[in-house]
């Protein structure tokens, strides 16, 4: 953690390495807390399990999601506590201790990603970089008073990314105002890969309606 204090819990105790970020850039300005299920170089990738932990070893190259958003300018000041393998929407880690829910103290912080969404709800980041695969980004988000997003999957890579259930993992972030949230969609998704259709479409479900119509 490359913070002074940590009063929710959010952050795992590893030792501070530096991790470069550009200068200059669409999120310059903006500080980055990572889960612990994406490598970060200088850092290991313990996934909230001491077995997987004491296996990592240190890493040397960055997951490259991470480093699209350093490239960007965010700045990197810690990585986050998980849910012991990803598996789990409570929060909860019997094994580093669970983060504390900055919006309600006395209720969990949701999960997987609990120390992401705990470290942006107490304003110690701007951004909380999670990982959503049933829920993971979306329910810490509710739990904690955020804004967060699971964009469409495959959108984003997960290369250097724990992987829990590939059909459905997939990266997403917590923010706590909407612009930020939107920011950092715009390095990360960019433009659309396809094209709107030129006029609107509506597509109507007579069956649905034809089974809620009153009976004569």
């Amino acid at each position: 953690m490359l913070l002074d204090d940590d009063p929710v819990h959010a952050f795992l105790p590893y030792p501070a390495a530096a991790v470069p970020s550009a200068k200059d850039g669409p999120l310059a300005g903006l500080t980055l807390a990572v889960k612990d299920v994406f490598d970060v170089a200088g850092y290991p990738t313990g996934c909230g399990q001491p077995h997987v932990l004491a296996r990592s070893g240190t890493k040397s190259v960055t997951a490259p999601l991470v480093r699209e958003l350093l490239n960007a300018g965010a700045r990197f000041v810690g990585k986050t506590h998980t849910v012991e393998l990803a598996y789990s929407l409570t929060g909860r880690n019997r094994h580093f201790g669970t983060p504390i829910n900055p919006a309600a103290t006395d209720r969990l912080p949701g999960g997987s990603s609990s120390g992401s969404a705990a470290a942006v709800a107490a304003g110690l980041c701007a951004i909380g970089l999670g990982s959503d695969t049933g829920g993971s980004v979306r329910l810490p988000a509710g739990y904690c008073g955020l804004f967060g997003i699971r964009p469409t999957h495959g959108r984003l890579s997960l290369a250097l990314t724990m992987p829990l259930a590939p059909s459905f993992d997939t990266p997403g972030w917590l923010c706590r105002d909407m612009a930020t949230l939107t920011q950092v969609g715009s390095v990360l998704l960019g433009q659309d890969v396809a094209p709107l259709p030129p006029r609107s479409r509506l597509l109507w479900a007579e069956d649905l309606f034809e089974q809620t119509a009153p009976a004569a």
